[in-house]
C-alpha cells in the first residue's frame, strides 16, 4: 500500500452532497459546501431499484472539481434518496480538479465499505508527477492505495 497525494482528486468521487457529508478527511471544504451539478443526455431514476443513471456526455461539477464519462450509475442506500451507496462512472471516466487530474475506464466508489476502485489504463497525475497501472485501490479510512497491473511511477524532485 503506498500513501499518495493524489487522494484528494480521487477520493472526489464521492459526489454529492449527501456522499460527501458521509466522508472526512478529503476535497476542498469550500468545495463540499458548493452545489453539485449534473449534466447528461439522460437521466433514468427507478425508484424501486434506488437507482439513477446518467448516461451521455454525463459532467459532475462541484466547485472547481469535475468528473465526466459516458455513464454514471448512482445507487441510493436503501430506504433514504438522500444517501448515496455506490456511485459508477463507466466510459472515458476523467476526474480533475486544478492540476491534478485521473482518467481510467471505470469508476467504482462503494460509500458503505469506504473504497474507491479505478479500472483500465488508469493515469494519476499531480502536476508533472504520475502514477499509472492497470487497477488502482483506495482505502478512504486509512488513506492508503495500491496500485497493479504494470505500475508506472515518475516523481519529480521538489524544486529548491
Amino acid at each position: 500500500m503506498t500513501r499518495l497525494g493524489l487522494l484528494p482528486l480521487i477520493l472526489w468521487l464521492a459526489l454529492g452532497q449527501a456522499a460527501l457529508a458521509q466522508s472526512s478527511g478529503f476535497g476542498n471544504a469550500q468545495d463540499v459546501k458548493q452545489p453539485v451539478e449534473v449534466t447528461a443526455d439522460q437521466l433514468q431514476v427507478d425508484q424501486r431499484t434506488g437507482l439513477a443513471v446518467f448516461t451521455g456526455n454525463v459532467l459532475i461539477g462541484q466547485g472547481g472539481m469535475r468528473l465526466s464519462a459516458d455513464k454514471v450509475t448512482v445507487t441510493y442506500a436503501q430506504g433514504s434518496a438522500q444517501r448515496i451507496s455506490a456511485l459508477k462512472a463507466e466510459g472515458n471516466v476523467t476526474l480533475s480538479s486544478g492540476s491534478d487530474a485521473a482518467e481510467a475506464r471505470t469508476a467504482d466508489y462503494n460509500v458503505e465499505r469506504g473504497t474507491v476502485i479505478l479500472t483500465g489504463d488508469v493515469l494519476l497525475t499531480q502536476g508533472a508527477n504520475v502514477l499509472a497501472g492497470q487497477t488502482v485501490t483506495v482505502d478512504l479510512a486509512t488513506g492508503t492505495a495500491q496500485a497493479q497491473g504494470r505500475v508506472r511511477s515518475v516523481l519529480q524532485p521538489e524544486s529548491q
